[in-house]
């Protein structure tokens, strides 16, 4: 690891808004529509081709560093997180350095805040740790029947036999409930009761070997004992039939420099078409973005691809995308953001096929919330896209 990504002192983080929105501002006209349309339909359709011709493995390169910032070309990822953030932690960046994370609670071990490359993250120390989240009534079931789990996880480079384990079940409060089965996380791999399997490329590689140190998103999606779990854009597990039904969660390390950031907690709902057809709209809180930003981040594509296939089936159905935020920073650039994010969104359908036509963009910042701007839950549901039919 270079000095650069080594724990640094906490930083007091600027919440103000990047210099580029002044440019983000500029470029979008007073009506919503896309401008600066460039390029022949013919030269759309073979980049577009081209994008869909690449590898899960080429998507995945070796190069990806903690410094990296990932391309968006996970043309394939499924997964779909719920509709209603029930638990969620960033760490958020008021968070102490040095600190245990103020959303969590112990279990054993020795677990602090720490920062890498001015983030903050949750850090396993002294030989690892085993934390649950910190809430109200934790020894009942806090899972609902359908619910998504989502977190990054750090590999360090050139380290052995690094792993995490992340159990269904509150291993500190629900002693008699809940199952002991617990998903294994490897550099390269998954494994789930007799199911294991590695990512994409990597099936050479030992198990706990990570040459090179990256960031992975860990996704893992229950359904009425259905059970998925992904890493970064494949799908690794899949169990049609898991009769147990998970009670709660229990993060796990045993080494030293492991960070976990991104936890995310989800409460499933209806398919996309459903909502379309009984509300006119579809919400959709799991398309993300870098902080502050109009980046999407990678493991944006699920949604973005389900909306996409649904266009592409449904050529009747017209989207107004209409971004949101929550009230962090101010109004005003609140507005900007949501307006630059719904146009990155909007691009992106295009840049896939959708026909430019059926879509146009708005954003209406922090007007419109549909939770709390207070807790941590409440913000992720209002950071949302929503897809309006007009």
């Amino acid at each position: 690891m270079s000095e650069k990504q080594k724990i640094e002192p906490k930083k007091k983080i600027d919440k103000e808004i990047d210099k580029t929105f002044d440019e983000i501002e500029d470029d979008i006209d007073s009506n919503g529509k896309k401008e600066g349309d460039s390029g022949t339909k013919k030269e759309k359709t073979a980049s577009k081709e081209s994008t869909e011709t690449k590898t899960n493995s080429e998507n995945q390169q070796d190069s990806q560093n903690i410094d990296n910032t990932p391309s968006i070309v996970w043309n394939k990822y499924d997964f779909i997180p719920g509709d209603i953030v029930i638990f969620e932690d960033a760490p958020s960046a008021e968070e102490e350095n040095g600190e245990f994370p103020s959303r969590w609670d112990l279990y054993k071990g020795a677990t602090e805040i720490g920062e890498v490359n001015g983030e903050n993250v949750i850090m396993f120390l002294n030989g690892g740790g085993e934390i649950v989240p910190y809430l109200k009534n934790p020894k009942e079931d806090y899972l609902p029947e359908i619910f998504t789990l989502e977190m990054d996880v750090w590999f360090e480079k050139g380290t052995n036999f690094h792993r995490y384990w992340i159990s269904l079940k509150d291993k500190k409060n629900q002693f008699n409930t809940g199952p002991s089965d617990s998903f294994t996380i490897y550099a390269n791999g998954i494994e789930f009761l007799d199911t294991d399997k590695r990512y994409p490329g990597t099936e050479s590689r030992n198990w706990a070997v990570e040459p090179l140190g990256r960031w992975r998103h860990i996704s893992i999606a229950f359904t009425k004992g259905k059970m998925k779990a992904y890493m970064d854009d494949t799908r690794l597990i899949n169990v049609p039939h898991y009769e147990k039904n998970p009670t709660g969660i229990t993060i796990d390390s045993e080494n030293d420099n492991m960070y976990v950031k991104n936890i995310r907690i989800a409460k499933g709902g209806v398919k996309y078409y459903d909502r379309f057809l009984s509300d006119g709209k579809i919400i959709v809180n799991g398309i993300k973005f870098d902080v502050n930003k109009a980046t999407l981040k990678p493991e944006s594509m699920g949604p973005i691809n389900k909306i996409y296939k649904l266009m592409l089936k449904n050529t009747e159905v017209n989207f107004s995308v209409e971004g949101h935020t929550d009230t962090d920073g101010s109004k005003e650039a609140n507005q900007i953001l949501s307006v630059a994010r719904a146009k990155t969104v909007m691009n992106k359908l295009i840049e896939m096929g959708i026909d430019k036509t059926r879509l146009k963009f708005t954003g209406f910042g922090e007007n419109k919330p549909l939770d709390n701007n207070i807790t941590p839950e409440g913000k992720a549901n209002n950071r949302r896209v929503e897809f309006v039919k007009f």
